[in-house]
């Protein structure tokens, strides 16, 4: 079992930054993926990036390309999305998930993370 707690989210206007942090903890594995998806309301899920976590590629939707970042810590068990030039269909819940990297699902989720960004 993984348990995976996001924070970071908050209140922004068009042009700022945030930087959301998902902590792993339970059972981990070094051959995984870690991700952040996101919801709208009214909208299905989407794939915002991914990366894994023992290092190598990393890769996001286009619609964030060039303006988020993520990046993880081992050390700490933590990934982190850094977002930037935020726009407000950039408005949505933050999830952090993880997957083996044999599977074509996520297999565990976190509870979410509010972020808002106001024109």
């Amino acid at each position: 079992q993984v348990q995976l707690v996001e924070s970071g989210g908050g209140l922004v206007q068009a042009g700022g930054s945030l930087r959301l942090s998902c902590v792993a903890s339970g059972r981990t594995f070094d051959s995984s993926i870690m991700g952040w998806v996101r919801q709208a309301p009214g909208k299905e899920r989407e794939f915002v990036a991914s990366m894994r976590w023992n290092g190598g590629s990393t890769t996001y939707a286009e619609s964030v390309k060039g303006r988020f970042t993520i990046s993880g810590d081992n050390g700490k068990n933590t990934v982190y999305l850094q977002m930037n030039s935020l726009k407000p269909e950039d408005t949505a819940v933050y999830y952090c998930a993880a997957r083996a990297l044999w599977s074509s699902m996520w297999n565990y989720w976190g509870q979410g993370t509010q972020v808002t960004v106001s024109s």
